[in-house]
């Protein structure tokens, strides 16, 4: 949100400068994110000043161009300049542009240079009001009054202002500090607390509004007092719109709006004033008199003000006439209700709608608008007469008019305008020994309550109380908070406010650090991530984070659509569930790096998945739920579970003089899997492979579960289409691995610690020809079993199939390392154990040596 420094100075006497004042909001909380040196007029006019046209001829190589002279009042005036306006005559007094001056045109800008126009010398440039930015007429040149002095520099005939824009980044729960008179509300805070005392803070003036009417012509019913809470409007008769004084533009201008009309413009400028979005109706468009707040029904059709034609929801809140709506009610006006420069008679609206229905409707017609913006986040209920009658006060001023009586619909009911207090104060209980333990420093009674009174917090009662008489009683204050203070209604809200305008860089360290020895979960989860995420680092992977938010259509395709986790008011498609697998996130970024010339990829990401799991069985109210029939219905359980994913596709070495390259394989995703399963405990050897499910997703898989069963995880070949889908050319192996299953396998891991063995081992081959159905895993499974004090390891260095071997028969040539700890292996010791295996081989798999 944009402030003016000099904007800010109407409510607020401040004693320092513009970055000064940008320091202190930073240390309240309200972050300041650039500071910029602005001008009432974009260029502030450097470089144009006031001439004296002395001649004026006509171009002799063109129909429609003059050559002057020009008095600038300078030591090398006079100058010629070739000019093109048709009123451009001798003895005008004009604005010139001199040599180097920089003229702005929207987001353009150019520089005026020495030049020639059709062979004539040109020194300058005689200037429109529009080409200067203080108008918007460009029929001609700028005339100026006979008695402006030569040589006035234009900044001081057009009396532009130097202003600071700052930048503030106003938080969600911070809905009071979005506007001028918020931020210098939370100034003068903290200059009491500082003991400036002289630093004062001034309500926008609403003195100037008195009522010329005692009746009002538009009545006002509130049908939905749910959705709106409080409805002020006033009318105005026989206002005159027209282009607003220059006060107002510059205002407007100076924080980055548009100006449209004076009565448009009020209403922008009470709204950056307050913080209190306002909206005003052409009075004579209001169809039978009469504004009824209420929802119309589901498909109504309404063309919102940008020309759009939208279909209203049965729960979007409008603001209708007798006939038809006029306003989306918070969010976006209608069409045909607005002012304009026809319009002489005026509804002024000033409404407390519920934040949260506002908030629905916006996302729902996917509009973001400054009244919305406002309203979602909780204006001041109690406002809304103050902003209705400065605004309308504003309005005579710069409009005229005739004020018609308020109306104040409170709760649905119109209510006579005696007190402006709508919904009392927050009530809040108050420690001060509590307040003191959380900032970890006693700030004292009176320091706390200087700077509650500051921040308009009512101190309503203080008491004592205590449950301990040995001990001392402790003061205990009643507060009441504002309400538009929506973020402050606890305690600790209470205690956060103080701190804030105290100072946090006021709370000394102390000179000793106590603590206690605290219980940490074993295994540590976040220890663990972070020595897989080494170790896949050390590999070459890189991490990703992706968006927990994804796209409804992945879920469509992979068919599971029904256990998504849906968001209920989504900013978009694209991001419209909670992902069910990081498998499409990590797609995403390889379509991205591929896209980008970067194929070849190794990628990891942890991150959790989101799902409803249908348990049958199961009793809604957690034992058993039956239905009419007497069937027991399924609960529909929410999970949220932490994964591993892990991605490789292109190449897995590159061309180089040593080697060739090599693409990425299945096996080579199985070797990092097994891995990272090794270095969190998991016995590799013992680890089952079942193919995967079929589906579109995979092409082929692999289901890793544990000896006992337990799933681990699943490896995936991605299927064509799902490629096809992200336009990704390359195979892509993907592995997604349960992060809580592997955490619990960790558990049961204990590191055993052994000396290096001192006798050799010794390595003995068999080739072994099994039916072809046969797993490699199997086999060594059974050695294993067959052999557990001296077979340390199995592994595969051939499979053969094809000829010289009978049908449906494979060759697996495996070799297998043999070692005793305590002394060196003798022959009949290997021979025995050898003849053990091929007598297992024989009899589980029906296996022969070749």
């Amino acid at each position: 949100m944009n402030i003016s420094y000099n904007w800010l100075k109407r409510y607020i006497s401040l004693p320092d400068d513009a970055e000064t004042v940008a320091t202190i909001l930073t240390s309240i909380g309200l972050e300041v994110g650039t500071i910029e040196q602005v001008q009432s007029i974009r260029g502030g006019l450097k470089g144009l000043i006031v001439g004296h046209v002395l001649t004026c001829v006509p171009h002799p190589n063109s129909d429609h161009l003059h050559i002057t002279t020009v008095d600038l009042g300078t030591p090398d005036s006079p100058v010629q300049i070739v000019c093109g306006a048709p009123n451009v005559a001798a003895g005008q007094k004009v604005i010139v542009a001199t040599i180097g001056t920089v003229l702005y045109s929207g987001d353009e800008s150019f520089t005026i240079k020495k030049g020639k126009i059709r062979g004539e010398e040109s020194l300058g440039m005689i200037c429109a009001e529009d080409e200067i930015g203080v108008g918007t007429d460009h029929a001609g040149i700028m005339v100026l009054p006979e008695d402006t002095p030569v040589g006035l520099p234009a900044r001081d005939y057009f009396h532009v202002e130097d202003d600071t824009l700052i930048e503030v980044d106003i938080t969600p729960n911070r809905s009071d500090a979005i506007s001028h008179y918020g931020v210098a509300r939370d100034l003068y805070a903290y200059y009491q607390a500082h003991g400036q005392k002289e630093v004062t803070l001034t309500r926008p003036d609403e003195s100037a509004f008195s009522i010329d009417e005692p009746q009002s012509p538009i009545s006002v019913m509130v049908e939905n007092a749910e959705a709106c809470p409080r409805y002020s409007g006033v009318m105005i008769r026989n206002v005159r719109v027209c282009e607003s004084p220059d006060w107002l533009k510059k205002a407007l201008t100076t924080i980055g709006l548009r100006p449209i009309n004076n009565i448009v413009d009020i209403t922008n400028f009470v709204l950056h004033e307050y913080g209190q979005a306002l909206h005003a109706f052409d009075a004579d468009r209001i169809a039978g008199n009469r504004i009824i707040v209420k929802n119309c029904p589901e498909g109504t059709s309404f063309v919102t003000l940008d020309g759009i034609e939208r279909k209203l929801s049965a729960a979007d809140l409008t603001i209708s006439n007798a006939e038809r709506p006029m306003c989306i009610a918070g969010v976006f006006g209608g069409l045909d209700s607005g002012v304009t420069e026809q319009s002489t008679n005026i509804f002024l609206e000033s409404a407390y709608f519920h934040p949260v229905g506002i908030r629905k409707t916006a996302r729902r017609h996917q509009l973001q608008t400054d009244a919305s913006f406002r309203y979602e986040r909780g204006c001041d209920p109690n406002n809304t007469l103050h902003v209705l009658r400065r605004c309308a006060a504003l309005i005579k001023q710069v409009a005229g008019g005739v004020i018609c009586q308020p109306v104040d619909i409170r709760n649905g009911v119109n209510t006579p305008i005696a007190d402006d207090t709508f919904m009392p104060p927050f009530h809040v209980e108050f420690s001060l020994e509590r307040c003191n333990q959380l900032i970890g420093k006693e700030l004292g009674a009176e320091t706390i309550e200087t700077i509650l009174r500051a921040l308009e917090i009512e101190i309503i009662d203080k008491s004592q109380i205590t449950n301990d008489k040995s001990q001392m009683p402790n003061d205990v204050w009643h507060l009441g908070v504002p309400r538009y203070r929506v973020d402050v209604q606890r305690e600790c809200d209470v205690v956060e406010d103080i701190l804030r305008i105290y100072g946090y860089n006021n709370i000394e360290f102390p000179d000793k650090l106590n603590t206690n020895l605290s219980y940490g979960l074993k295994p540590d989860p976040q220890r663990l991530q972070t020595r897989i995420s080494e170790q896949l680092s050390a590999q070459g992977f890189n991490e990703i984070l992706n968006n927990s938010l994804t796209k409804v259509a992945y879920y469509e395709f992979a068919g599971n659509i029904d256990s998504c986790v849906k968001i209920l008011n989504p900013l978009s498609q694209d991001l419209g569930v909670m992902r069910q697998s990081l498998l499409f996130g990590g797609l995403e970024s390889i379509q991205r790096n591929a896209n980008r010339k970067n194929a070849d990829l190794k990628l990891y990401e942890f991150g959790n998945c989101y799902h409803y799991k249908e348990l049958a069985g199961e009793r809604i109210n957690g034992l058993g739920d039956e239905n009419i029939n007497g069937t027991t219905n399924p609960l529909i359980r929410y999970s949220e579970e932490p994964h591993l994913g892990v991605w490789i596709t292109g190449n897995k070495t590159l061309q180089s003089w040593v080697m060739k390259e090599q693409e990425s394989t299945f096996y080579e995703l199985r070797a990092y899997v097994e891995n990272i399963l090794r270095r969190l405990g998991v016995n590799v050897v013992a680890l089952v492979y079942t193919p995967l499910d079929k589906s579109p997703l995979y092409a082929d898989g692999l289901v890793v579960s544990a000896q006992n069963g337990k799933r681990l995880g699943e490896l995936a070949i991605v299927s064509r289409e799902l490629r096809k889908l992200f336009d990704i050319d390359n195979p892509v192996f993907f592995a997604d691995l349960d992060w809580k299953a592997l955490l619990k396998q960790n558990k049961q891991y204990k590191p055993v610690i052994t000396d290096l063995p001192k006798f050799p081992a010794v390595k003995r081959d068999f080739a072994l020809l099994v039916d072809k159905d046969v797993q490699f895993a199997d086999l060594a499974r059974t050695a294993y079993q067959t052999e557990k004090k001296y077979l340390k390891n199995v592994y595969l260095f051939d499979v053969y199939e094809g000829k010289n071997l009978e049908a449906g028969k494979k060759s697996y040539a495996m070799s297998f390392i043999l070692q005793d700890e305590e002394n060196t292996l003798k022959d009949k010791q290997i021979e025995a154990i050898m003849a053990r295996l091929q007598k297992a081989f024989e009899d589980t798999f029906g296996a022969t040596l070749r």
